[in-house]
């Protein structure tokens, strides 16, 4: 039933459906006896809510005809997904996929997509729901969409293997697609990846429930064209480091991208969001763990590099108002859980390597630190011929190295 009703709410012409309703309820409830006053209140609300669906409705017509798709869309079994390939493969430097944290659009990393696609193949695949891609199938889940990507590289024509690229929650995507594909698989690039375990073990954290809540309740208010980004947005740069997390972001992605934007402002892009985010729960993570978490030694012997911040230099726990009550003690322990929950990804593979980033480098390096992550990735690419990474700088020799499993 739950996904029955997001398939139905992620499409924006239902908010023609729910006006009617409420309209409808009006002339139900005066056939019950209800006051004159009563059934006007409904009809007049619901009179205003088709009014707003239809300015929506409008608006993203106007914006889908402004920003037709930059790439291909490729059906893969009655909806489409968006794949934006650019630059050509050369000799010693196989091409690269990227994705980016949350269940975010391609263009959401485009940054790193636009440095190297002067190098090599570099390409940006829109997860159902975001960007140009259709909503497809609910329930939305991680296993889910390692499969469509493949098969949406497959059909758009690129050939693998691949360097697979994804930062946080596209992370754990791209070790997902490692797992059932090592065929397609270079090298894995984790950036800072999101461990699912964390959520089973470690506090309970607002932000992960503020998270599936705004895409919710966002979803519901898209239909009428109310966007909550902009007030959640507001809400997170009332803390300094947020808002200079997101001041990096919007620097390093550039004015281009944050046009395309304006395509997300669609009830699927948030009810996808509301599915798939139900992974970030403790119920979410039992019901999907042996399709999603990849554990020790799942991906056997392939290159595997993990980066992101060290354990003594990671700033993003103290973000955290968890972290702020309890005292000290509790403090110090959940900062220690992180750190080292990261590091749990290093025994996925008997060939796995630390990058570790620049000292007070935090989750968002990709964004606050590109000239770091564009170096990382240029090593990652140019050794994945030979399974041997250059000097990467920011990364004490010996923590670049192979680590033992």
């Amino acid at each position: 039933m739950k996904n029955a009703l997001l398939a139905l709410f992620a499409r924006d012409v239902s908010g023609l459906v729910v006006a009617a309703l409420v309209a409808a309820l009006g002339f139900a409830l005066r056939a019950l006896g209800a006051p004159l006053a009563v059934v006007a209140l409904f009809v007049v609300a619901g009179v205003a809510l088709a009014l707003a669906s239809l300015r929506h409705l409008a608006t993203l017509a106007r914006t889908r005809r402004a920003l037709p798709p930059p790439g291909v869309l490729v059906d893969v079994g009655g909806y489409r997904i968006h794949v934006l390939a650019e630059g050509q493969t050369r000799a010693g430097r196989p091409p690269v996929v990227w994705f980016a944290g949350g269940h975010a659009s391609g263009f959401a990393i485009h940054h790193l997509h636009r440095a190297f696609r002067g190098e090599t193949r570099s390409i940006l695949i829109d997860r159902p729901g975001t960007g140009w891609s259709d909503t497809g199938p609910f329930p939305r889940t991680t296993a889910r969409e390692a499969e469509e990507m493949t098969l949406a590289l497959e059909r758009a024509g690129e050939r693998g293997p691949f360097v697979w690229a994804g930062h946080s929650f596209g992370g754990l995507l791209a070790a997902n697609i490692a797992r059932r594909r090592p065929e397609l698989v270079c090298t894995l690039v984790l950036l800072d990846p999101t461990p699912l375990e964390t959520i089973v073990f470690g506090p309970r954290l607002e932000a992960l429930k503020d998270m599936r809540r705004t895409a919710w309740l966002g979803g519901f208010a898209q239909l009428f064209g109310i966007d909550v980004r902009g007030r959640h947005e507001a809400r997170m740069r009332q803390t300094p480091a947020y808002a200079k997390a997101l001041d990096a972001t919007r620097a390093a992605l550039g004015p281009e991208v944050h046009a395309a934007q304006a395509l997300e402002a669609r009830a699927g892009s948030f009810f996808t969001q509301a599915s798939i985010f139900s992974e970030l729960a403790p119920e979410g993570v039992a019901a999907c763990a042996w399709e999603t978490v990849v554990y020790d030694r799942d991906l056997g012997d392939l290159p595997v590099w993990l980066v992101g911040p060290k354990s003594d230099s990671d700033a993003d726990i103290a973000l955290l108002p968890e972290a702020q009550s309890g005292g000290a003690a509790n403090a110090q322990r959940m900062f220690r859980f992180y750190a080292a929950s990261r590091e749990r990804y290093l025994a996925t593979s008997t060939r796995s390597r630390r990058i570790v980033a620049p000292a007070g480098s935090g989750h968002n390096f990709v964004y606050e630190l590109p000239d770091f992550t564009v170096e990382v990735m240029r090593a990652a690419i140019c050794g994945a011929a030979h399974d041997a990474p250059p000097a990467v700088a920011g990364a004490p020799a010996h923590e670049a190295e192979p680590h033992a499993t």
